[in-house]
């Protein structure tokens, strides 16, 4: 296998050798790019090629997801970094995974075991990964959701389980969530990043403010213009109406044909 590193650390390009080393071997490390710079530089010659991208986010002169809008990369790219809030934008693009450094040998091991996987789950005979393939194939792999959720209680943190959340609500520009306890907290991501991480047979966005959890909802009543208000167990504050053009689909996965 031949692969690409696009890092600006000497150690962690080090660290990254040695555990593809004691991984394969064979692996052969064709060129180690520091810069978003020389990166598009290396994706647009069409000489070169590998099979495999390793990609710091954070480079010398700034996010490597530039990389991708200035050029075009054909290739399976996992992910290496010390910060975990580019993981959402990550996938958006071709990504295989998403490490937090430092990176460990379980880690890299279960990355690269994932690689082999969709290679071999392909129906091409090609050996080289194809875009169109490699996205459909990901989309099949990727079934894991976000179940904890962080919040700040003072100088404290608590972790609080997508179980019992009975609703994300957006409230200015800030998102919260109720939890069965009737708590509200404040979290640290918007409603359009939430619908990526939750599961859609547990969750789903009703309107602009409110996605709500099917195990919560204590009652669907009939409400103004054929809309349907939801109520729950908890108390809350603000009416939760399904949205006109959401209620066909809403009625749909709360009976579980979706």
């Amino acid at each position: 296998m031949r692969v690409l590193i696009i890092e600006d650390e000497k150690p962690a390009v080090e660290n990254l050798t040695r555990l593809l080393n004691r991984y394969d071997s064979s692996i052969e490390i064709v060129d180690v790019l520091d810069s978003n710079a020389d990166s598009i530089a290396w994706f647009s010659n069409p000489l070169n090629s590998v099979d495999l991208v390793f990609m710091d986010i954070h480079l010398t002169d700034g996010l490597s997801f530039e990389i991708f809008n200035k050029t075009q990369v054909n290739l399976p790219v996992i992910f290496t970094t010390a910060y975990n809030e580019y993981a959402i934008q990550a996938f958006k693009v071709n990504s295989i995974d998403y490490l937090l450094k430092p990176l460990d040998y379980d880690d890299l091991f279960r990355s690269m075991e994932k690689l082999e996987s969709l290679r071999q789950n392909l129906s091409s005979a090609s050996q080289r990964l194809k875009l169109e393939e490699l996205n459909e194939a990901l989309l099949q792999y990727r079934k894991t959701y976000k179940e904890r959720f962080m919040v700040k209680l003072g100088e404290r943190i608590k972790s609080v389980t997508s179980d019992k959340i009975v609703l994300f609500y957006a409230e200015g520009r800030n998102a919260f969530i109720l939890t069965a306890k009737g708590n509200r907290y404040i979290i640290d991501y918007k409603l359009e990043e939430l619908e990526e991480l939750l599961n859609p047979a547990m969750f789903y966005r009703i309107s602009r403010s409110f996605i709500v959890n099917i195990n919560h909802i204590q009652d669907v009543l009939v409400h103004s213009n054929s809309r349907l208000k939801i109520q729950f167990e908890q108390n809350f504050d603000r009416e939760v109406v399904v949205s006109r053009e959401k209620v066909a689909h809403f009625k749909n996965w709360f009976s579980g044909s979706e």
